[in-house]
């Protein structure tokens, strides 16, 4: 079933709690925090202290996007300011198994991420230890981008693997998601829907998350149909 990953990178910083209410209101079941720090990737944005700030306001799990270097060293951290899930880039782990397993070992569901840029293939050893494979379908660092339709390719990909390999990893996609490319990545495998400016941009919240979810199970109809 497809789920709503609200990204609180569009939100209004001054008004968070309210924002991720109205979105959960708005059927949004997962909270996507995208984590920058200016090294990986050309912005910064949030760290441990907020993401402890919105576990105060919110029940639903927190999916933390790391775009930054070393991440080992920010695992615990996060783990105790009430992550749920880590995904981290392979291009920064340089032993990626070990930073998956250390997700673990503290307690969340680990993700890897794929750059518009690098192949599925790299990952095809750690898919088996994967709660989710995160899908850019732009180049990280800053929201509002437009998609990539290249991504789509992968999702499929993704989708034919974790057939072939038993596996029950989700499928996740970040980047340029919004009313009218939902129905393609549904269409395509992905699952955990990471929405921003689509959610928190013009109007409000709540609706906006409704309708983004009744035109992502419309999709997910088509796709049960022709299956």
């Amino acid at each position: 079933m497809v789920e709503l990953a609200f990204s609180v990178l569009a939100a209004d910083f001054a008004h968070l709690a309210d924002e991720i209410a109205a979105a959960e209101r708005g059927g949004g079941t997962i909270v996507h925090v995208d984590v920058m720090d200016g090294h990986f990737v050309p912005n910064i944005t949030f760290g441990p202290p907020v993401v402890k700030a919105i576990r105060r306001v919110t029940k639903l799990p927190l999916d933390c996007h790391l775009m930054i270097e070393k991440p080992d060293d920010f695992i615990p951290a996060f783990a105790e300011a009430g992550a749920n899930m880590i995904s981290v880039h392979q291009e920064v782990c340089r032993h990626l198994h070990r930073t998956l397993q250390l997700i673990a070992d503290h307690g969340m569901r680990p993700g890897v991420v794929l750059n518009p840029a690098t192949p599925v293939d790299m990952l095809i050893e750690v898919l088996p230890m994967v709660h989710h494979v995160l899908v850019m379908s732009v180049n990280p660092g800053f929201g509002g981008q437009k998609f990539l339709p290249f991504a789509l390719e992968k999702m499929m990909y993704l989708a034919e693997l974790r057939h072939e390999m038993n596996l029950d990893f989700r499928i996740e996609v970040d980047g340029g998601v919004a009313h009218d490319t939902v129905g393609q990545v549904v269409e395509a495998g992905a699952e955990m829907l990471v929405a921003g400016s689509a959610i928190f941009g013009a109007g409000g919240a709540e609706a906006n998350a409704k309708s983004f979810l009744e035109a992502a199970r419309a999709a997910e109809a088509r796709v049960e149909v022709e299956e």
